[in-house]
């Protein structure tokens, strides 16, 4: 998420575990063996049901996050297992911790290596991360003037490697909050009735990858997101446009396909249409350069 100060980036984030769909007594027995393993299991607590979310500060070393000690512990990144680890201020970590993210983000799993013990721990978590658009935040601001010397947007978004923003499914804008907004009586929609939307589409994937090994979009490999992730030849042609003028990877290739799968699925519509190919096209914004300016 790239937006400025106060436009509810971290709201956002903090939110995500009350929409995810509950925990399967598996991952909750998965989750509550690696805080017991870390030492850091609630007292008093002989189950975690709650999907985790994790926020580690920006400071946290690169063992921090994936693990480390004479008998390696999990890190940040594994007990953020089957919940949400939030990176704020991402370009604010140092380059080497960003980069420990990198193969666990596509494996879903890390192994720590030491003199005289070597373990893997998964680590599948939703990683969600945020930062400003340039050093004082107000890059782009409609009303704010950015005080930034020229260029300095590209180089703070320089900050974080190609190959680790390849490995984002989604990338948004978050505008700043008009006081219209702030100040309607107008009720939103609330977490359960999101949470339900959810939980309808996860079903829906669940049938649909029944006997693959894998249970939601996200998890999907390059096979099974070409047997699964047919766009109607509308849709094709959109994405292949899109593919020749935007100089997409194959990574973002497939991630757009997934998303645009995901899209569909929580519209209840069985192919992927162009406009679902559209939207997830829309979630590429830092492949679009819009901030490399």
């Amino acid at each position: 998420m790239v937006g400025p100060p106060g436009s509810g980036k971290s709201m956002l984030a903090k939110r995500l575990p009350s929409i995810l769909p509950d925990m399967t007594f598996e991952e909750s027995l998965q989750t509550t063996e690696l805080y017991s393993v870390a030492g850091a299991l609630p007292k008093g607590v002989s189950l975690i049901r709650r999907r985790p979310f994790r926020s580690p500060h920006h400071t946290v070393s690169p063992a921090g996050l994936s693990g480390g000690g004479a008998i390696p512990r999990p890190g940040e990144i594994s007990l953020a297992h089957n919940g949400v680890l939030f990176l704020d201020e991402l370009p604010e970590f140092s380059r080497v911790a960003m980069e420990v993210l990198r193969q666990p983000i596509e494996d879903g799993k890390i192994t720590i290596s030491r003199a005289n013990a070597s373990l893997t721990y998964p680590c599948s978590a939703m990683v969600v991360c945020a930062m400003n658009p340039c050093p004082c935040g107000f890059h782009g601001h409609p009303k704010r003037e950015c005080t930034c010397p020229e260029g300095a947007a590209k180089r703070y978004l320089a900050r974080i490697s190609g190959p680790l923003l390849d490995r984002i499914d989604i990338h948004i804008e978050v505008p700043p909050v008009d006081f219209d907004k702030l100040s309607s009586r107008v009720p939103s929609e609330c977490s359960a009735d999101i949470k339900k939307r959810v939980n309808a589409a996860r079903r829906i994937q669940q049938e649909r990858l029944k006997g693959t090994g894998v249970s939601c979009n996200a998890k999907m490999d390059a096979a099974l997101t070409k047997r699964f992730c047919r766009p109607t030849p509308e849709a094709l042609a959109l994405l292949e446009e899109v593919f020749e003028k935007l100089d997409f990877s194959a990574r973002a290739y497939d991630k757009v396909l997934r998303v645009s799968r995901t899209i569909a699925d929580l519209e209840g519509c069985e192919s992927i249409e162009a406009s679902h190919i559209a939207q997830a096209v829309q979630y590429r914004s830092l492949d679009r350069k819009l901030w490399r300016k």
